[in-house]
């Protein structure tokens, strides 16, 4: 077919379109330019619109491709009628938008992070109905998540489609780092023989609906892909409803295009995401601007949906006929189709044959995937993490007969030594945080002392490494971890900073749903080690209510996550330097109060030092009674315990240093050889973490006790200001002794 032809195929697709369609031939209307507040940055004048230069065989894969995603979803909502699988959710009406992405993009080269309406997306890369059928199903092959995640639920390795989850715009974040870390490869010479896969051109897209611009997440990742001038694609499928949320209920204005007209560097366009030929026209514009590192493309894509939003939902409750009716006369796939046989590119039997084909393939498909089997049982624990890098073992254990050396210093100290030898040792550790940085104006440096940190933990760091692997991040704590993320996917080693554990609480839900899983839901195909360091716990005297909180169980329970909890400098030393090296996400407490505690200070080790995860450190021996403890309470400990000696009682006191995991057989050891056990810790005393450990002592070493197992904690509330209140709320070192006192006269 001659590139005549098909730009008068752009031309008449965008004839007798209403003024409020989106049409290629709008979006390169220069803009009213806004009386400028200050001077203008100079910008390029706005390019020629380029027409897509389509031949026969190109549309007629591209239609090919839409109608195979559309008899995908009919199959699959067969199949879950036939209860032969168990969700089904559809891209029905966003096909015509996401193959043209899938035209500009290249898999294997590119990255993406797509939706659950993304289907078209996806098998315009280059993954198959077959594949897309054993997710379905729950089979041990489907190479999206070997049967972990429900269906359209896309990731393929090979494809550089990354694991996506359920919670919408939680991808964003993860895009703009996986970007970033593009961006910083670019700029450090070694990363790019030490990162595998890297492309200099490399774009990365990132899709999501009209709905998800409500998250806080999408605008975090707007604004750092902007002040970043990033290489991202963002698509914004804009069928008109979140489940049965109208988009004038979600959007002030009604139109996300008109509320992100603010962000510097941003090239925006629209389109009516139903039309093919425009929609090619548009992405490509898109994607060569991120090409040529201009800063992100915002495409904001109006599409339909025909279908309900998932099987478990029914349009018909909340959409009226009309407006159901109206959708289907913007069908993506029969404008297409029309289009196709209107200008001789096809007659109605070659897309027939063609439909004829598709069939056949997706119904032996689904047969093939029917009789795949799926994960057999015993393999449900199978990488949660890493399978080969054991942070509990040898390798990581070098602390016997370790030679110290130097002047004493505190835990802040050998924490920022560890940071500056681990830093030396693997190019691909990046730092960042909130104030980490000596001085984000590098022009500044020479002029100032500089911060490193509100205690100083990351000091002189940037001065050292430079400002593109030690940096500031906004004040928003998921953008810090939802990003870092994004740069472990790709390959760095991101080691960030969340300036106080009261505040980690907005990055949570990318710690749960997303850090702690990305590897368990992948089937390992996907993985992200990024060490979160978080300065956590009271009995500073004024830290009240926001910044004294350690309520460690909300992690400690997470799959996936480890946690550690170091009580003195030599052990933080040597844990934050495993917990570096290790393939699995770590959380990595730091106690405030231990920061520069004298009697916890400690000589420097040598920059192989490690220790590994769950293996305890017996702080005191002793026989009558063991005290199982960690953080802050260990020093408590120790002092209530020197007190008890005067009584004549002699207490053992076992350090856990790591929460997840902990040294169970330490504990077992040492109850056995005591048979009364208290077990204290810093938390609030119901459903703390001590309870779990009292559980497990009273149900599996029953037989050894001569008492039951006490528990000591903080009280059931919050931390006050005020340090009379402080010291009455958080448990005391007289509260430990007399808890020794009464569990010894039992």
């Amino acid at each position: 077919m001659s590139d005549t032809k098909v730009l008068r195929l752009v031309k008449k697709s965008e004839a007798g379109l209403p003024e409020n369609v989106f049409t290629a031939k709008a979006v390169t209307k220069a803009e009213p330019k806004p009386a400028p507040a200050i001077k203008p940055v100079p910008r390029e004048k706005t390019r020629p619109l380029e027409k897509p230069r389509l031949s026969r065989e190109e549309m007629l894969k591209m239609f090919r491709t839409m109608y195979a995603s559309r008899r995908l979803d009919d199959k699959e909502i067969q199949m879950k009628r036939q209860n032969r699988i168990f969700f089904q959710i559809s891209g029905a009406g966003h096909e015509a938008i996401l193959v043209a992405a899938g035209m500009c993009l290249k898999p294997g080269h590119d990255w993406f992070y797509p939706y659950y309406r993304d289907r078209a997306l996806c098998l315009q890369l280059g993954m198959t109905p077959l594949e897309m059928l054993l997710e379905s199903v729950g089979a041990e092959a489907d190479p999206n998540s070997h049967g972990r995640q429900m269906p359209s639920h896309w990731g393929h390795k090979k494809l550089n489609i990354v694991s996506q989850s359920s919670p919408t715009g939680t991808q964003l974040l993860q895009a703009v780092g996986c970007a970033e870390a593009g961006y910083r490869i670019k700029l450090v010479k070694e990363l790019k023989r030490r990162v595998k896969r890297f492309r200099n051109d490399e774009v990365v897209y990132v899709s999501f609906g009209d709905g998800t611009t409500s998250e806080g997440e999408f605008w975090e990742a707007l604004n750092t892909a902007c002040n970043l001038k990033l290489p991202v694609v963002f698509l914004c499928e804009d069928n008109g409803y979140a489940i049965s949320v109208p988009v004038e209920v979600q959007t002030a204005g009604g139109d996300i295009s008109r509320l992100v007209k603010g962000f510097p560097n941003l090239y925006r366009q629209q389109c009516d995401g139903t039309d093919l030929i425009e929609s090619v026209a548009v992405m490509r514009r898109a994607v060569d601007n991120c090409r040529k590192n201009r800063g992100p493309s915002f495409v904001h894509a109006k599409v339909i949906r025909p279908y309900s939003h998932s099987l478990s939902d029914d349009e018909r409750l909340y959409r009226p006929d009309e407006e159901r009716t109206s959708d289907a006369e913007h069908d993506p796939i029969k404008r297409f189709g029309a289009l196709l046989v209107k200008e001789g590119v096809a007659n109605q039997d070659e897309l027939q044959q063609l439909k004829d084909e598709v069939d056949r393939e997706i119904s032996e498909a689904a047969d093939l995937a029917l009789a795949s089997p799926q994960p057999a049982p015993e393999t449900a624990t199978d990488f949660v993490y890493s399978p080969t890098v054991d942070p509990t073992s040898k390798e990581f254990d070098t602390e016997e007969g370790v030679e110290l050396s130097g002047n004493p210093g505190t835990m802040v100290d050998l924490i920022n030594r560890c940071l500056h030898t681990e830093m030396r040792r693997d190019s691909r550790m990046v730092v960042f945080g909130e104030d980490i940085a000596d001085c984000s104006r590098e022009k500044f440096l020479d002029k100032v002392k500089g911060k490193g940190g509100v205690f100083k933990v990351t000091a002189k760091l940037q001065r050292e490494f430079g400002s593109v692997r030690v940096f500031n991040s906004p004040l928003a704590e998921a953008n810090i971890v939802g990003r870092a993320i994004g740069m472990a996917t790709r390959g760095l080693k991101p080691v960030v900073e969340i300036q106080f554990f009261d505040y980690i609480w907005p990055a949570y839900h990318q710690i749960h749903n997303e850090l702690a899983l990305m590897r368990w839901r992948s089937g390992n195909e996907f993985s992200a080690p990024v060490v979160m360091r978080v300065p956590v716990g009271g009995y500073l005297k004024g830290g009240a209510i926001y910044h004294s909180q350690s309520g460690v169980t909300v992690f400690t329970q997470i799959p996936g996550l480890r946690v550690v909890y170091p009580s003195n400098a030599l052990d933080a030393n040597g844990l934050l330097r495993t917990s570096i090296r290790c393939e699995d996400p770590v959380l990595f407490l730091e106690h405030k109060h231990l920061y520069r505690q004298a009697y916890n200070k400690s000589p420097y080790p040598p920059d192989e030092f490690m220790i590994p995860f769950g293996k305890a450190r017996t702080a005191r021996e002793g026989t009558d009674l063991s005290i199982i403890t960690y953080g802050a309470l260990v020093q408590r400990s120790v002092v209530a315990a020197r007190e008890a000696e005067k009584q004549g009682i002699s207490v053992e006191i076992i350090d856990l240093r790591t929460l997840n995991p902990y040294d169970w057989n330490a504990i077992v050891e040492s109850v056995t050889k005591t048979s009364r056990v208290i077990v204290a810790h810093e938390d609030s005393l119901s459903w703390g973490y001590g309870a779990e450990i009292a559980a497990r002592i009273s149900s599996e070493l029953f037989e050894y006790l001569d008492a039951p197992v006490r528990r000591v904690g903080a009280l059931d509330t919050f931390v006050g200001y005020a340090p009379q209140l402080e010291d009455a709320i958080l448990p005391q070192s007289s509260d430990v002794l007399k808890a020794i006192g009464e569990l010894h006269a039992y």
